[in-house]
Formats: C-alpha cells, sequence, structure tokens
C-alpha cells in the first residue's frame, strides 16, 4: 500500500479526521494528507498511504482548483458562513461591476492570510488566537490566481465562481476582499474543491463508495506513487545507475530530457520507477542526485 488515494471528504470532516478515517480503513498508521481543506469544504483531498507519505510535500506545491460561492451583504469574522456576522449592508451591485471586480483578482497578487487559518505566527495557530479575540499583523503574501470566472449568479447577490489558484491561497478571503471591493461586504457560504494537481473530482472516492470496498478493492484504487506526480519531467537511465543512485551518490548523465538544471524528475531506471532526483551542473557536466528514493 504504497501511493495515493483521491479522497472526496465531506463537508464537517478535518484534513486530520480523514486520515485518521483511513488509519482505521486500511489497517496502517503511515497515513498524511497534502494539506488542509477547511471542515465546511467539500471535494478532493489526496490521501499519502505507506511510501507515498513521502511526497506529500511535493503535492502541497501543486496548483488547486475550487468552485466557491460568493455572498455579498455581509461579513463574518472567519470571512466564510460558519463564523459570526460583523457587517451588514443592503449596496446594490451590478453583474458587471462584480465581473470587473473578479477579473481583478487575476493574476499574482498579495493576499494577507485570514485570522482564522492554520497559519503559525510567534509559534501559535492564527485561528487559537482569533478563538480568545486577539488580532495579529500579518504580512501579505503573492499568491497566483490562473483563471477565475463566474459560473452562476443569482441576483447579484449569491455568485458561484471558479477559480485556479496557487498553493497557499485561500479563497474565503477572496470573498471578503472581493466584497471589499465591490465597497460592500462578502463571504465565503461554499466550497468544493474540484481538483488537486493531477487529481480531480471525477476520479474521487466518497466514504460511502470506500465502506462499501473490500481492503483488496481499496488496494486497487490506490494510485502508483509517480502517477501523482506527472507534472514532473521524467528521464529514463539504464541499469548501470540503479546501485549509485539508490545509494545516494551524484551520476553524470547525458541530458537528452527537456528537464533544465534545478528541476525536480521522476527517474526511472530500467523502466522502474525510482523516484525523484534533480539535475545540477558540476564542473560543467549535467549531474543528477536523488532526493527522494521511493523504491521498496
Amino acid at each position: 500500500m504504497d501511493g495515493i488515494i483521491n479522497f472526496f471528504k465531506p463537508a464537517g470532516m478535518t484534513s486530520h479526521d480523514a486520515v485518521s478515517y483511513f488509519r482505521r480503513l486500511l489497517g496502517t498508521k503511515k497515513v498524511g494528507h497534502t494539506g488542509t481543506l477547511d471542515p465546511m469544504a467539500t471535494g478532493v483531498l489526496p490521501i499519502c498511504i505507506g511510501k507515498g507519505t513521502k511526497i506529500s510535500e511535493y503535492l502541497l506545491a501543486v496548483d488547486k482548483e475550487y468552485i466557491a460561492e460568493l455572498t455579498l451583504g455581509a461579513a463574518s469574522d472567519s470571512q466564510d458562513s460558519t463564523g459570526n456576522v460583523t457587517h451588514t449592508s443592503d449596496k446594490v451591485v451590478t453583474l458587471d461591476e462584480i465581473e470587473d471586480a473578479l477579473q481583478s483578482f487575476k493574476g499574482r497578487i498579495d493576499q494577507i492570510p485570514p485570522m482564522y487559518s492554520a497559519k503559525k505566527i510567534g509559534g501559535k495557530k492564527l485561528y487559537e488566537l482569533a478563538r480568545i479575540g486577539i488580532e495579529v499583523e500579518r504580512e501579505p503574501r503573492k499568491i497566483n490566481i490562473k483563471d477565475i470566472q463566474i459560473l452562476h449568479n443569482k441576483d447579484n447577490r449569491n455568485i458561484i465562481f471558479y477559480t485556479k489558484c496557487s498553493k497557499g491561497t485561500y479563497i474565503r478571503t477572496i470573498c471578503n476582499d472581493l466584497g471589499e471591493k465591490l465597497r460592500t461586504y462578502g463571504h465565503m457560504s461554499y466550497l468544493l474543491r474540484v481538483g488537486v494537481g493531477n487529481f480531480k473530482i471525477e476520479n474521487s472516492y466518497g466514504m460511502d463508495t470506500l465502506n462499501n470496498m473490500s481492503l483488496d478493492d481499496i488496494i486497487k484504487i490506490i494510485q502508483p506513487i509517480d502517477k501523482a506526480i506527472l507534472f514532473m519531467e521524467d528521464i529514463y537511465l539504464d541499469s548501470s545507475y540503479y546501485k549509485p543512485l539508490t545509494n545516494g551518490v551524484r551520476v553524470d548523465i547525458d541530458n537528452s530530457s527537456k528537464a533544465t538544471v534545478n528541476q525536480l524528475l521522476r527517474v526511472y531506471v530500467s523502466n522502474m520507477f525510482i523516484g525523484i532526483g534533480k539535475l545540477a551542473e558540476v564542473n560543467d557536466r549535467i549531474t543528477l542526485k536523488m532526493e527522494k528514493v521511493l523504491i521498496r
């Protein structure tokens, strides 16, 4: 059991709860997730199993895709519908204004993490401080909104939109900031994650399905580790490279792939996936060294 299961997380379950669920389901302790998904949110949460836990850090960095609902006219302290309403407004905005505001978020922008988040400042998670009424200054960070578009609009008050964004993006903060951009208030009233890198919602498995599967059938849906990181370039080498690479030796290679120096690669020796390596240039030679050896 080494690989990734594309889990459809239900509402009300934390990412930690999901890990506990799979530990019980599979009878193994070696389970991890690939970045938190808010309890109120549903959708794709890749679960790493066995040696698959060694690549969770790489999956954290991939783009995420969401369908969310923005509700205008009210702001909350958590920036979503689970929080306490802090401000309301009866201001009426037009669809053109909403569309223009939405598109102004596209591209590389600064975003201030919300107080109700797992981000740590001074060793404390922000939501722990928020729950006792403490608000601290947060530094903005760069995020990249690669796509954002309206899917449905009801009375210019409830707007369902799709977005594809870089890691570390808070969708509820986008909703809050959209409200401010429109000179009214806004919060996130629904969130569905439809993609994490190569993992898409149409290929995910929910709890009801998993609970009715045998362990053998569940094992069959575990995606191999290399299939989970198809966003990396690959490199194929002959059997003479197996021993030095798996022993951590840096080797010279003929770089005929599209890879560049410092790029992470899926490494195959004799057509067998052995792990993740990185290219470097040493004394005018292109070399390869393994970052993660993932063979059994």
